[in-house]
């Protein structure tokens, strides 16, 4: 991408300034203008694709474009319950084609081990890049970026090897960090358990092996399933969905429900529960107790009725009891006197030492997320800027927002935008055009075959918010 495509005075750029403000379209001719030129490309020593492997075990692939730009993107893969665990240094085969079309080298490695592996995948990711370097040299710039788990790996390498990169992308990222993550998946099913099987006995954390997790995780769907059936079972079910804010739009496949169709939002929110109990809440929870040593997460203190007040589809949860004829106070009553989950202190140390984060950046980071995601949701952006604000690093953060359902259903032309333009931050030492329309412009110029749908949006707080920016999260 060169600054004569992106010039004004182009027939396309003359179309899309007809629903350009001025200062919008000012903005995207800034970021165009100020891309890395084409000169900056060098002729690779040894192009084509490279497979390898690790001392730690992990292997590693690099792919090296014939006219090289001078940049190379590390990518951070997300969560992988095994057994399989490959090596990826793209998000997807159309947006590989599409960076090495434009000159950039790609290094990603597989990480050690599967499941909940941040302290294999940091080493893991670093010695990747130090082979890649060692191969072909120093590159002239180094981003870091990676998608779902591989936006907490992501974020990890920013905060403790910033020295390693020049600045980062997070791609749906689990950027509220690990202690939150688990603390804000305990949640829902603890709400299930205790509306929906009340006195089953069924474990919500402290499993024996995988196989107590899948039976519990089991015990819990089948509650869920049951419980559709009835207006009062729909109404228990949203509101264990709004312990997680799971949208009432988070798979594309869904029509996205009318803003007072209160039975169509959580018909579609069943699913998405269903499917957090099937994994992340027991099965890779699982994992997660067996490297912390130990139960990582808690409920003992928590208010239920003050936690749906903050949730971002409260009006729904009410509207619905309303209708079923259910007493919503009386069921946050049960939840509030239920027993109450306790951590074990040296899981939750290891978890927090490992996986949560100081919100001290001192490179740029771009965080983008889909509206509608239900297994990483949008709040976690909240999360990350609650960090980095209490951290002093606030300049340095950018986070835009793409007007889709679903976890990590980004067009290739919405991630690359975001790669353009944290480049242009990193060239310019200013955030200008990172809004909404140079965003999509960027992502029209890049690959105008697939959608441009960033837009303007502000999640609301984050539910169970960790992090070691505030000492009063830490117990």
């Amino acid at each position: 991408m060169t600054p004569a495509t992106l010039t004004p005075a182009s027939p396309r750029a003359r179309t899309r300034s007809r629903t350009c403000t001025r200062t919008a379209w000012a903005a995207a001719v800034l970021l165009a203008g100020t891309a890395l030129p084409a000169s900056t490309a060098v002729a690779a020593a040894d192009p084509g694709h490279v497979e390898g492997q690790l001392p730690s075990g992990a292997t590693y692939m690099m792919d090296m474009p014939a006219d090289w730009n001078g940049t190379v993107l590390l990518f951070s893969h997300g969560y992988t319950p095994g057994p399989a665990n490959p090596a990826q240094d793209a998000p997807g085969a159309a947006t590989k084609t599409l960076l090495l079309a434009q000159g950039y080298a790609l290094v990603g490695s597989s990480y050690a081990t599967t499941g909940w592996a941040v302290t294999d995948a940091v080493p893991d990711q670093l010695a990747a890049l130090a082979v890649f370097t060692g191969r072909y040299g120093a590159a002239g710039r180094t981003i870091a970026w990676g998608q779902s788990y591989g936006g907490l790996v992501t974020t990890a390498i920013a905060e403790r090897h910033p020295d390693r990169i020049d600045g980062s992308v997070a791609l749906c990222g689990l950027v509220q960090g690990g202690v939150a993550n688990w603390n804000n998946t305990l949640d829902p099913a603890f709400a299930v358990k205790t509306l929906l099987t009340s006195g089953s006995g069924v474990p919500l954390v402290g499993f024996a092996d995988q196989a107590a997790a899948t039976d519990a995780a089991n015990t819990l769907t089948a509650a869920v399933d049951s419980a559709q059936s009835t207006a009062a079972g729909r109404a228990r079910i949203a509101l264990a969905a709004a312990l997680h804010n799971i949208p009432v739009w988070n798979q594309p496949t869904q029509p996205r429900p009318a803003a007072t169709d209160w039975d169509a939002q959580q018909a579609n929110q069943y699913d998405a529960v269903k499917g957090l109990l099937k994994v992340a809440a027991f099965d890779w929870r699982q994992e997660a107790e067996v490297r912390a040593g130990g139960n990582m997460s808690w409920n003992t203190g928590v208010d239920y009725a003050k936690l749906l007040g903050r949730s971002s589809v409260r009006k729904e949860v009410t509207e619905l009891y309303r209708k079923a004829g259910l007493s919503l106070a009386a069921d946050l009553a049960t939840l509030n006197h239920a027993p109450r989950i306790a951590a074990d202190p040296a899981a939750v140390a290891w978890m927090s030492g490992t996986s949560s984060f100081t919100g001290e950046l001192t490179k740029p980071q771009l965080s983008v997320h889909t509206v509608g995601d239900a297994l990483v949701p949008v709040q976690t952006e909240s999360a990350l800027r609650r960090a980095v604000t209490a951290a002093g690093s606030s300049a340095l953060l950018r986070q835009a927002y793409v007007d889709n359902a679903g976890h990590c259903t980004f067009s290739p032309a919405e991630q690359l935008a975001a790669l353009h333009a944290l480049e242009n931050r990193l060239t310019t030492g200013h955030w200008r055009g990172s809004d909404p329309t140079a965003l999509n412009f960027l992502a029209t110029e890049a690959d105008p075959t697939t959608p441009a749908r960033y837009v303007s949006y502000r999640p609301t707080a984050y539910l169970r918010p960790y992090d070691l920016a505030h000492p009063g999260d830490r117990r």
